[in-house]
């Protein structure tokens, strides 16, 4: 048994749903498997790569940084930590200025709640349904959907979950024990759900008349792939802690919870710390990232690009009865279907194009803010024909 396939499965615990595909090398949009065969990549490791597969710029400072040092714990100081603390604050929303560092999205959800708590001296979250935060008992307390809460309980104490869009329901379970409200400005896993415009204002108002912080998870439609830095710039809102993560550091793990001074000077020394949070390697990496997507408007392009892959989608859909509905901002877009769309990956799949999902039912696109408009086009013509393949076999 020599095979990647082969080797991962009879090692490995079977923690993942598999496409029986062995990627091995990417570049920009483009990735090819063990037999050599290129595919456009929609999906970018669920918008990791969002400055593209091997970013030119990552390489480079990953190499140079390599050569000097690769890990050294937070009780020393670090000049490649510190500055890429520096980028990052400088483009987090006004009023966030420190960062906790983390190594994923999840820890920095744990981070989040933590510091909510350790603020506010209150134990209650109130979260949202159809929300996603990660899979650590944490962030799986605050994680709406039962396939991922169910086998590992009991969970955490003190997590509620109020209607995603409707502040009514939310101000109804926010009280004077609420530590904070954590929702996602555009919910991701659930199928990419953006809230009606003044939501999000409507939920921090609740949570000031309360005393309740307001946490905003960024982790996925962050760094410029709803064509705003932050999805929360789309809606006039500033959290009081921000979650970052994936394609922070351009393909390596790392992550943030960022907050107001005043609530990260809640924690006292020792208190949250991890090993491998703020190391060298992943500080390099996530300053070129920064630096790059600031440097070339990612923003901007991500908006244009997704303005006409939301119309080309959109063209799809009016003429596709399987399809119900298209959604979403920037390079971060949905296409919700009326059938299990495990075939339609696969075959699209066969023709060289890999799309992500959401549920069984939801393509959801996150590909890197560098792709190129041909390989947009490419993707659109292979999602609509396996629409239509899929289409002919059901009407």
């Amino acid at each position: 048994m020599t095979s990647t396939e082969g080797l991962e499965d009879a090692y490995g615990a079977p923690a993942f749903k598999k496409f029986p595909i062995a990627l091995v090398r990417g570049k920009g949009s483009l990735v090819w498997d063990s037999g050599g065969k290129e595919y456009v990549d929609f999906m970018s490791g669920i918008g990791v790569a969002i400055v593209g597969h091997c970013n030119d710029a990552v390489i480079e400072a990953v190499r140079v940084q390599s050569e000097r040092l690769i890990t050294c714990h937070g009780s020393f100081y670090n000049d490649a930590r510190a500055g890429f603390m520096e980028r990052l604050m400088k483009v987090s929303p006004k009023g966030l200025g420190k960062a906790l560092l983390t190594n994923t999205g999840t820890e920095s959800v744990e981070a989040a709640i933590k510091l909510a708590r350790r603020h506010t001296s209150r134990k209650k979250i109130v979260s949202m349904k159809g929300g996603f935060h990660g899979k650590t008992y944490g962030s799986l307390s605050a994680t709406w959907n039962k396939k991922y809460r169910d086998p590992f309980g009991p969970l955490l104490e003190g997590f509620d979950f109020a209607e995603y869009g409707d502040p009514e329901s939310l101000a109804q379970l926010v009280d004077g024990d609420t530590a904070a409200v954590i929702a996602e400005p555009i919910q991701g896993e659930a199928g990419i759900i953006v809230p009606p415009a003044d939501y999000l204002r409507q939920v921090r108002e609740i949570c000031d008349q309360k005393g309740a912080l307001l946490i905003l998870d960024e982790i996925q439609s962050g760094l410029g792939r709803t064509g705003r830095m932050w999805a929360s710039g789309h809606f006039g809102v500033t959290p009081d802690i921000m979650t970052v993560s994936k394609g922070l550091g351009g393909g390596l793990p790392i992550g943030a919870a960022v907050a107001t001074d005043e609530v990260a000077g809640s924690l006292k020394g020792g208190e949250h710390t991890s090993t491998f949070a703020g190391n060298p390697l992943s500080c390099a990496a996530g300053s070129a990232t920064l630096d790059f997507i600031t440097q070339n408007d990612l923003p901007s392009k991500a908006r244009a690009k997704g303005d006409a892959m939301k119309a080309a989608l959109n063209k799809i859909a009016s003429a596709h009865r399987l399809v119900k509905e298209v959604r979403g901002l920037g390079m971060m877009l949905g296409m919700q279907t009326r059938v299990d769309i495990l075939s339609q990956l696969q075959s699209a799949q066969a023709k060289g194009v890999i799309f992500a999902y959401s549920g069984r039912d939801t393509f959801r696109f996150l590909p890197a803010l560098v792709m190129e408009e041909t390989q947009i086009s490419r993707g659109m013509e292979v999602l609509e024909s396996v629409i239509g393949e899929a289409e002919a076999g059901r009407f």
